[in-house]
């Protein structure tokens, strides 16, 4: 609790950032929050972005989890400078596009969004300039589509000519870390594989989302590290749609060497990738160990 926190403490700072009321209560207290804080590089910088177009007056659209950490740190930023709102998929979108566009009513609108709107949102008023940016862990590809979307509804709106005064081009705030880690998930899934590993912690957005990946194309079986892999007839594995641990019999292709694609969470240790992979060359005698092929890659 707060309450127990001296002047004389440590508080860390998460890279997902925290919320201007909490650290205007941290600060009440006396700690200093900048000697700790991590906030990653990325996040500020669209915090920063958003301070820039509320200087505007552009509304903010967050694409996030309106219950993830890094959101509700966005949020708390942005709302302090403008209206700002959180979308969390195409649906949703596709709902605000309508109020865009003069449909729905002030109570559709509260109902739907009154508790991801910051106070006093007004959809006639604050729905006429926009900008859209994201919690970085989201699917960057998700992000730009939402962003497509609502930019074409403001197009019908307003028409081409009169499009820059009410849609800001807020691209640059989505984090290369997450989208390059997410491109080569997706270059990987161009090569010819059986199985998806996807290695990761449980709460991370980011790793959800490469499963989310890989599940479009391949068997994928989320783990934490190579505990989860208890044998080559067994894998305890997360369902990230529905909260829940699985175990599955029978995950290794059978009859021929298994083509696995391994992938992970921008946070996951290389070191815990590494003893996955060597668990998974494990089941399959005569292999070729990890460092012998890392030897021939250098």
């Amino acid at each position: 609790p707060f309450s127990e926190l001296t002047a004389d403490d440590i508080v860390l700072i998460p890279a997902f950032g925290t919320t201007l009321p909490i650290e205007a209560e941290l600060k009440a207290i006396g700690l200093h929050l900048e000697r700790y804080n991590t906030t990653c590089p990325f996040v500020e910088k669209v915090w920063n972005r958003s301070e820039q177009i509320a200087e505007k007056g552009y509304t903010v659209i967050v694409h996030g989890k309106h219950s993830h950490e890094e959101t509700r740190a966005t949020f708390s930023h942005s709302a302090a400078h403008t209206p700002t709102l959180v979308v969390q998929d195409m649906k949703e979108a596709e709902i605000l596009s309508a109020f865009i566009l003069g449909e729905g009513t002030p109570d559709s609108f509260e109902e739907l969004f009154g508790e991801r709107s910051s106070l006093g949102f007004n959809p006639a008023r604050d729905l006429s300039r926009i900008g859209v940016v994201n919690q970085t862990t989201m699917l960057a590809s998700d992000t730009q589509a939402i962003a497509d979307h609502l930019k074409a509804a403001m197009l019908q709106k307003y028409g081409n000519a009169d499009l820059p005064d009410h849609f800001a081009d807020t691209r640059d705030t989505l984090c290369y870390a997450t989208n390059d880690n997410q491109s080569a998930a997706m270059g990987l899934l161009e090569q010819p594989a059986d199985i998806a590993l996807v290695v990761g912690g449980r709460n991370s957005s980011n790793t959800s989302h490469l499963v989310e990946l890989c599940e479009h194309t391949l068997p994928t079986f989320f783990v934490r590290s190579e505990e989860d892999i208890t044998s080559s007839d067994e894998i305890i594995h997360y369902d990230w749609r529905e909260k829940v641990e699985r175990r599955t019999s029978d995950w290794l292709p059978k009859g021929r060497p298994a083509r696995i694609l391994v992938t992970s969470g921008a946070s996951c240790p290389d070191a815990i990738v590494e003893n996955v992979i060597r668990k998974a060359v494990s089941f399959f005698p005569g292999a070729a160990t990890m460092e012998s092929m890392s030897d021939r890659w250098a």
